[in-house]
């Protein structure tokens, strides 16, 4: 993908630093591929992610955020099962007890390159709003997942649940502490999360 060859010594031209780090958030959006300009806002907004080929190095990079925050005696706070099951074999545990957990594990809906966000849906959160969740995050998501709008991901997750659609749609924004006043509705009531981004190739 343009994005990953560009950040991890692939042949093709980076884009500008002037022009593609330091924008006004309010200037023009950058021509450039989706997977790219999703991680410029992604690390922007302060999020930290690590791109895999394999789930072997999506587990060697949870590992590594493990030690590198001391949480080996912290379980981790989940909701989805089929998540739990597919970490099972990491030297992590688990609970479905906020009160007991630094760390919130989950998976996403889509990854949004407009603004560097994370969709989430009730599939991930149940019925909790982002401020009663961990300070801590990590989001497991593939780069099938990766949207140029919210627009975008909003009438994928409609195709694909149907007339079931999800409840308590907001995104994941904000990951570090700002001063800044956001209008955006779907991140209305959201607070600033250390957040980690395990993100597999999957294209």
């Amino acid at each position: 993908m343009g994005l990953f060859d560009k950040l991890f010594g692939g042949g093709k031209k980076k884009a500008p630093k002037e022009t593609a780090e330091t924008r006004g958030v309010h200037m023009p959006d950058l021509n450039i591929p989706v997977d790219e300009k999703f991680t410029i806002h992604f690390k922007t907004n302060g999020g930290k992610f690590i791109y895999c080929d394999s789930f072997q190095e999506i587990s060697e990079a949870l590992q590594n955020i493990v030690n590198e925050n001391d949480w080996k005696n912290h379980p981790f706070f989940v909701l989805n099962p089929m998540l739990e099951e597919r970490f099972s074999k990491e030297k992590v545990t688990f609970t479905n007890k906020t009160k007991e957990s630094e760390v919130f594990f989950t998976t996403c809906e889509h990854l949004i390159a407009q603004n560097g966000s994370i969709l989430v849906c009730s599939n991930q959160l149940m019925e909790k709003k982002l401020n009663e969740l961990p300070d801590n995050i990590i989001v497991f998501a593939t780069t099938s997942q990766l949207v140029e709008s919210i627009g975008e991901g909003l009438k994928k997750i409609k195709k694909k649940y149907g007339h079931s659609i999800p409840a308590n749609i907001t995104t994941l924004k904000h990951f570090r502490a700002t001063n800044e006043n956001s209008n955006d509705f779907l991140t209305y009531g959201s607070s600033s999360k250390n957040l980690y981004l395990l993100l597999l190739e999957d294209l």
